[in-house]
């Protein structure tokens, strides 16, 4: 694969760079609401940046630039969690940013949430610092998701506030194989309408 530089994009870039600088700061000074319009219901989810500060700013980041909206829970596992915020009702996966860092150690020594039910977490491959948009909600208590000193786990940065119920309906749907999953897909594609920053 190559790689190509555009100088001419530089400033550009720059310029994207330091508002996001300056959004992560603001973001860090206190607990966010997001609220997400489902095809199944709405919720809410609050979010911890004193935990867990680059893993919230890039959510608020891409919830911000609208990314979610459209998007489907492609991975539901009725006594584990359900996954979302990659791909678009056609499985097409959307375009992401650069990985964030994996931040689950030092949000659990700051006194953050460990993986139990209805908390948010960052979905990411084998790679603990792959992470980039897609997170899932837990459905049940999954202590071996939790970081340890041996493990990098998965960073928790927010639960769920208001709307379990939908998350427990959304839990319960029937699942099979669609798009490029051999399985767990809900049969009824669960869409993101809108995510939307309410506090």
């Amino acid at each position: 694969m190559k790689f190509i530089r555009f100088k001419a994009l530089a400033p550009a870039v720059i310029a994207v760079a330091a508002t996001f600088s300056i959004a992560s700061e603001a973001w860090a000074q206190a607990p966010a609401q997001v609220k997400f319009a489902t095809s199944a219901g709405d919720f809410v989810v609050e979010v911890y940046p004193d935990k867990a500060p680059k893993t919230v700013a890039n959510f608020l980041q891409y919830v911000q630039d609208k990314h979610y909206d459209g998007t489907i829970f492609h991975r539901v596992i009725p006594n584990f969690m359900i996954q979302g915020g990659g791909f678009d009702a056609k499985y097409a996966q959307k375009p992401t940013r650069a990985p964030v860092a994996h931040e689950g150690r030092e949000a659990l020594a700051k006194g953050g949430p460990r993986n139990v039910t209805g908390t948010l977490a960052m979905a990411r491959t084998g790679d603990p610092q792959s992470a980039t948009a897609q997170f899932f909600i837990n459905v049940k208590d999954n202590a071996f998701l939790d970081p340890s000193a041996n493990d990098y786990g998965y960073t928790v940065f927010g639960k769920v506030s208001s709307g379990m119920d939908v998350i427990q309906k959304i839990k319960a749907v029937p699942t099979g194989p669609a798009g490029p999953f051999g399985s767990d897909a809900p049969k009824t594609p669960i869409l993101i309408n809108s995510a939307t920053l309410v506090k």
